[in-house]
Parts: C-alpha cells; structure tokens; sequence
C-alpha cells in the first residue's frame, strides 16, 4: 500500500520561510510525478509546484520566484522550499505522487503564516 508521509509545517510571520518534505513508499514503482496542492478554508485544492521525474516543473503562478520544488528520486522523495511567505499562503498542504497513472496523497501538513 502507498503511503505518502508529510513534514515541515508550521507557523511563521509573513516574510519566513518553511521547508516541506514528502516521502513515499510502498510501491516498486517510482513516481512519474510528485508535487504539493494547498486547500486554504473555504477554497479549492489548488497545485502549488510539481516535478517529473526528468526534472520538469510547474509553478501556480502566485508561488513563481518564492517557492522551489525539488526531488530526491533515489528516496521517492519531495521538497518544497517556501520563501518570503505572504498571509494568502496558509493552508494546508497535501503531497501527491501519480504512479503507473494512480494518484496518492498525503495527509496534509498546515502552513501558517500570519504576524
């Protein structure tokens, strides 16, 4: 069984920064993408960064210069580097890896971000 483990959440003031770190396993079969959605209250999941596993990425447009995604494919891990983060940055955010066409997410993990 897939399992997707979450870390690095938290509170921090507006101009901060949090690390985020997903790990997963239970499969033989390495993700052909791995990437975060956020939901914040009252809104949509929406995609945050993703990578593939030949090192394409994505960006929502609002996180373009100030969040890095990164993955360690030897471990079926991923990061995501947020930097100068902004009070619309808070929610949570889920990891997600599509292998062989399936989709898997993890519990989520609160980002907090308020002075």
């Amino acid at each position: 069984q897939v399992q997707l483990v979450e870390s690095g959440g938290g509170s921090v003031q507006p101009g901060g920064s949090l690390r985020l770190s997903c790990a997963a396993s239970g499969s033989s079969f390495s993700p052909v993408v791995m990437g975060w959605y956020r939901q914040a209250p009252g809104n949509k999941r929406e995609l945050v960064a993703r990578m593939f596993t030949g090192g394409n990425t994505d960006y929502a447009d609002s996180v373009k210069g100030r969040f890095a995604i990164s993955r360690d494919n030897a471990k079926n891990s991923v990061y995501l580097q947020m930097n100068s983060l902004k009070p619309e940055d808070t929610g949570i955010y889920y990891c997600y890896s599509n292998i062989r066409g399936r989709l898997y997410w993890g519990q989520g993990t609160q980002v907090t971000v308020s002075a």
